[in-house]
């Protein structure tokens, strides 16, 4: 970096910082808002530090290839192979455990301010030195798979070797999609100015756009949160600005979806995957064959779930049917009022403490360390997340909280997340992923140990009418709105192989799946045609949504079995969740007596929030 773009730089952050300081300082309903210290991993962009890692993930990813390259096969076969192949991946994995430093790092800062453009360049510079270096890698996971499968299950009886077993089990997994080297090679550095170039579109362009609410000109999130405004019209001025904005940027949002279906058409087909979902699964560990049943349960359920709950809804506003920006409009008889952050922490931890004391010191630290960002900011990534980052490190949380009942619920959510990566952190850098599909569940569960706990301290009548009615909601829009979601995927994917897609047609196709899930109970009115383009897990992770109907109904089922059971259950679901990606989901729920390929196994979770709908018509 020259000694210009570095001052330019330090310039930019003291600028950023003197923003941040007067966020911070700013009172609100909400109470002091936490931002997070990045400082854990490194502390700035211009950090000594960082320059000083890129160069070792250089040379170390050189070596690496220098001592392994071509020589997997033989060296496996050897007597002391499976003591050579053990160091092997243990340098592979401490690669990995910096490379995943580095890159958390700069996809970090940059969740935090994706429009500042010192950080921009910043974190495309070390996506692409990552990738440069990484390409010296690709090798590796591609020999080890053509070694026999007699050698390598000889090799693993080393239990050097043999501590990595899930890890190379998993990879085989992927043997029969691999491409030769050179044209992995190109599909690897192609990713820089293919899809991770679009992705990062997307994120700039929603991050710079602005939506004209009254005299206001806000961002994403907060015109997003007035569709939650106890004021009818505050929510259709927000679903209109947003209509409005989104037409208007209708054409990029239409290239953008176009380009990355049709780059995720190209790589399947090379890889020989059949299915327009099949490499989203291989990547869960999930038969195709249980998320097509769950998929199959959760739309022959939307009858009595969405629909039934929108005309009760409707009903509580005294209509036939509620506007589309209504949908998540707060119930007329739920208390007012914002949650302070204190209170949230304190309903959160107390939540998760009354389950268990080591989960709840867990989630712990994420607000005595400063491991979550909290307030809402211009040019941050809108949404949730938490993020794992790396084992030798710890996860960070991303929140845009503003003081809704659904914040929390968001809080407990990432929390559950945070909790489950910090325990499987354990397993290192190679084992520690977990598939979404139990990474969801996770989360779901944290939301669910909070929810019944507030519904337990709650004795006013209307007021548990409301909280029951909020997590309907939240289950509708974790199971049935997620599903639509992977249906209207699935279409555009499909549709997408027979030539491009006008924003029109996406907007059709989006209209048609959001009519089946909603039901008659919800007025789709013009401008809600363009409501797909906002979604980033269709842009980031293709057909990622399922896992959160996965998640919630599994632990609809695993919180009945929590409810009925003897002492020993916190330490189980600990133990579930610190096995990170050591073991099949199906392995990890038999301690509990679940099968998700029991045909009736999904129709059992979604009866929950059936019950639920019950209890609340009983009410009223």
């Amino acid at each position: 970096m020259t000694a210009k773009s570095s001052a330019t730089s330090r310039a930019a952050k003291m600028s950023r910082k003197a923003a941040a300081s007067k966020t911070s300082a700013a009172k609100s309903k909400t109470g002091k808002l936490p931002e997070w210290n990045l400082a854990d991993l490194y502390s700035g962009i211009d950090a000594s530090e960082v320059a000083r890692d890129l160069a070792r993930m250089d040379a170390d990813c050189l070596a690496f290839e220098t001592d392994y390259k071509g020589k997997l096969a033989e060296f496996t076969a050897r007597e002391d192979g499976g003591r050579w192949l053990a160091e092997a991946v243990r340098r592979y994995e401490a690669i990995d455990d910096l490379a995943g430093r580095l890159g958390s790092y700069a996809g970090l800062v940059h969740a935090g301010d994706s429009v500042d453009a010192a950080i921009s360049k910043f974190y495309g510079d070390v996506s692409e030195r990552l990738t440069a270096a990484s390409t010296h890698l690709l090798f590796f996971a591609l020999e080890l798979n053509r070694v026999d499968d007699d050698v390598i299950e000889r090799a693993m009886q080393t239990p050097e070797l043999g501590y990595y077993r899930p890890w190379i089990e998993d990879l085989r997994k992927d043997k029969p999609y691999q491409l030769e080297d050179r044209v992995e090679q190109l599909f690897h550095e192609k990713a820089q100015s293919g899809y991770a170039a679009w992705n990062r579109l997307f994120d700039q362009t929603i991050s710079a756009l602005r939506f004209k609410v009254g005299a206001k000109e806000l961002a994403i999130e907060p015109t997003l949160n007035f569709m939650q405004d106890r004021a009818g019209e505050k929510r259709k001025a927000a679903a209109n600005a947003l209509a409005k904005t989104f037409k208007e940027n209708e054409r990029t949002f239409a290239l953008i979806t176009n380009t990355l279906t049709k780059d995720k058409e190209i790589s399947d087909r090379w890889r020989g995957f059949k299915d327009v979902a099949d490499s989203r699964h291989l990547n869960n560990r999930v038969e195709r064959e249980v998320v097509d049943a769950l998929v199959a349960s959760v739309r022959t359920a939307y009858p009595k779930l969405s629909h039934r709950y929108y005309r009760l809804k409707a009903g509580w506003f005294k209509k036939r049917k509620l506007p589309y920006w209504d949908r998540n409009a707060p119930l007329p008889f739920a208390a007012t009022g914002t949650i302070a952050w204190p209170e949230a922490q304190k309903m959160v931890l107390s939540a998760y403490r009354g389950f268990s004391p080591k989960m709840a010191d867990i989630a712990e630290r994420f607000f005595t360390d400063r491991w979550i960002d909290a307030p809402v900011r211009s040019g941050k990534a809108p949404g949730a997340f938490s993020h794992p980052t790396t084992p030798s490190a710890h996860p960070y949380v991303l929140m845009n909280y503003q003081g809704k009942p659904r914040d929390v619920m968001t809080l407990a959510h990432e929390l559950g997340h945070g909790v489950h990566q910090v325990l499987a952190a354990k397993n290192g850098a190679l084992m520690a992923p977990t598939p979404l599909t139990l990474a969801e569940t996770a989360s779901v569960f944290g939301e669910m140990l909070t929810f019944k706990r507030l519904l337990s301290q709650t004795k006013n009548t209307k007021q548990r009418q409301a909280l029951l009615a909020g997590k309907v909601e939240d289950m509708i829009n974790t199971v049935v709105r997620q599903i639509a979601f992977y249906t209207f995927e699935r279409a555009v994917h499909t549709e997408r192989r027979n030539g491009e897609l006008t924003a029109q047609r996406i907007g059709e196709i989006w209209l048609s799946v959001q009519g089946e899930s909603l039901g008659p109970a919800i007025e789709i009115k013009a401008g809600y045609e363009s409501f797909w383009m906002y979604i980033p897990h269709f842009i980031h992770s293709p057909f990622y949504v399922y896992a959160y109907a996965f998640g919630d109904c599994l632990v609809n089922s695993l919180y009945a079995v929590y409810e009925n059971a003897s002492e020993g259950f916190a330490e189980r679901y600990l133990d579930m969740l610190a096995a990170g990606g050591t073991k099949h989901y199906s392995e990890l729920l038999r301690p509990f007596g679940l099968d998700a390929k029991d045909p009736t196994f999904w129709d059992g979770g979604l009866s929950v929030i059936a019950g639920m709908i019950d209890e609340l018509e009983i009410m009223g």
